[in-house]
C-alpha cells in the first residue's frame, strides 16, 4: 500500500505586490513575510450545477473556486513586510501611521508545507495567486515568572487570479530540501536578492 503525504511542518512565509495586465499576472517588492508558525487554507466553491433528465441527474457541472480565507500564524511582522501588505506610508519621525493614505494592496503568498512519506521527508511550496490581508489585531500579554511566547495572527481574502484560467493556488514539485522549495517560491514571486528586510 503506498504511503501518502503526512504534513510534519510549515515554514517560510513570503509576499509580493501583485498586478495582473492583459491576462499576465506579475510579481514585484516580494519579501519574507516573518518566521512562520501555523498557515490555514479554506477555500469556497459554488454548488454544482446538476441537470436533470429521466427522472435522475444526467449531466453534472462540479463547482467551481469563488474564494477562501488564509489564516497564517507568525511570529511576528517584520517593518518592512507590514507596511508592504497594510499599504503603509513612509514612515515620518520614527512613526509607521495607518490613516487614510493606508491602501491595503493585493498580494501573492507563498509557504512552505513540510511532509513525510514512506519515512522520507520533503517539501513542498505553494503560492496563494492574489489575497488581501485584513487589518492586523493586536494582542499581548505582559509577562508573569515565565515568558509566554505571543504571536500575531493575520488573515486574508483568497482571490481568484486575473489570468485566463484563473489560477487561486499553485502547488510545487516536493522538493528534497527546505532551500530548494523556497528558491521555486521566490522565483514565482520574482523574489531577488535579499528578501529578509
Amino acid at each position: 500500500m503506498a504511503a501518502g503525504q503526512v504534513t510534519t511542518g510549515f515554514s517560510k512565509p513570503y509576499v509580493a505586490l501583485y498586478t495582473c495586465e492583459d491576462g499576465v499576472i506579475t510579481y514585484s517588492n516580494g519579501q519574507s513575510l516573518a518566521r512562520g508558525v501555523e498557515v490555514s487554507v479554506e477555500p469556497e466553491s459554488s454548488e454544482d450545477n446538476n441537470f436533470y433528465a429521466d427522472n435522475q441527474e444526467a449531466e453534472s457541472d462540479s463547482g467551481k473556486f469563488t474564494g477562501g480565507t488564509l489564516g497564517l500564524t507568525v511570529d511576528g511582522l517584520k517593518t518592512a513586510a507590514e507596511r508592504l501588505i497594510m499599504g503603509l506610508p513612509e514612515i515620518v519621525s520614527g512613526w509607521m501611521d495607518y490613516d487614510d493614505e493606508q491602501k491595503i494592496p493585493e498580494v501573492g503568498v507563498g509557504f512552505i508545507r513540510r511532509v513525510m512519506s514512506a519515512g522520507v521527508t520533503s517539501y513542498v511550496p505553494y503560492i496563494l495567486v492574489r489575497s488581501v490581508f485584513s487589518q492586523i489585531p493586536i494582542n499581548a500579554a505582559t509577562q508573569e515568572e515565565e515568558i509566554d511566547w505571543q504571536t500575531t495572527e493575520l488573515s486574508a481574502a483568497i482571490k481568484r487570479g486575473g489570468d485566463a484560467k484563473h489560477r487561486w493556488r499553485r502547488v510545487g514539485q516536493n522538493c528534497e530540501t527546505e532551500e530548494e522549495a523556497e528558491e521555486m517560491i521566490k522565483a514565482a514571486l520574482n523574489i531577488t536578492g535579499n528578501s529578509n528586510s
